[in-house]
């Protein structure tokens, strides 16, 4: 029975949440503020985290930076957002940070358990990767979702580990925007690809590479983008 952790100050929907998500064979825990979440968190150590943006304490976009900047503490707790925020910018500004997916309320419970079980259905698909040979000094522990550069791990969002891991697979082959929408994401091809661009540069920045000389990823003009190098 997958953990399922909801930090949202709506205790209505809270409960709402919980009825209709145990349908489904989760065990839901809501917390109503992000202290009583963290807790829970320590205890329980969820599968998945449901995440209010609007919070008292502190708002989800800080709880996600958080959880995403102590991977080693959290792990890659996959993170769906919740918004009232009707704007694509607000809702990009959660994928950046990491979070999953996103939906905005009001939303249709049968969509919301879709989306949790497409989320769910990718973290057990990383099991089925069983190794993924070094590439220009990039070594992937599967087992524990870790990628280390030049022996030092990086510190990567759940968004950030996906993408690196799909050029990993395929080195040497230019990926459209499009099929890394289709195959990273399953939330609206509109928002991601605005985001597409920010992704592949965050994590050329994390892996200290460069557009104009490429170690890693490299743009291929009015297509996408190409993963250099050999496995080793």
């Amino acid at each position: 029975m997958k953990q399922i952790l909801i930090i949202d100050d709506d205790e209505k929907l809270g409960k709402l949440l919980v009825q209709y998500l145990e349908r489904y064979d989760m065990q839901v825990h809501v917390a109503l503020t992000p202290s009583k979440g963290f807790e829970i968190i320590k205890k329980v150590k969820p599968d998945l985290l449901i995440l209010d943006v609007m919070l008292p304490e502190k708002d989800g976009f800080e709880i996600c930076r958080e959880i995403r900047a102590k991977s080693s503490i959290f792990g890659q707790l996959p993170i769906f957002m919740l918004t009232a925020h009707a704007e694509v910018t607000d809702r990009i500004v959660g994928l950046e940070l990491g979070a999953d997916d996103y939906l905005p309320k009001p939303f249709e419970p049968r969509e919301l358990v879709a989306r949790i079980h497409n989320i769910l259905r990718r973290s057990s698909d990383d099991n089925i990767i069983r190794e993924i040979k070094p590439i220009n000094g990039l070594d992937v522990d599967v087992s524990r979702r870790e990628i280390k550069l030049d022996g030092n791990v990086l510190e990567l969002t759940t968004m950030e580990y996906e993408l690196l891991i799909l050029f990993m697979q395929f080195p040497n082959k230019t990926f459209t925007r499009d099929e890394l929408m289709n195959r990273l994401r399953g939330i609206d091809a509109e928002l991601f690809s605005r985001a597409v661009d920010t992704l592949v540069s965050r994590l050329r920045h994390k892996l200290k590479d460069t557009s104009k000389t490429p170690r890693f990823i490299k743009t291929v003009w009015g297509r996408g983008y190409t993963f250099v190098g050999e496995q080793a």
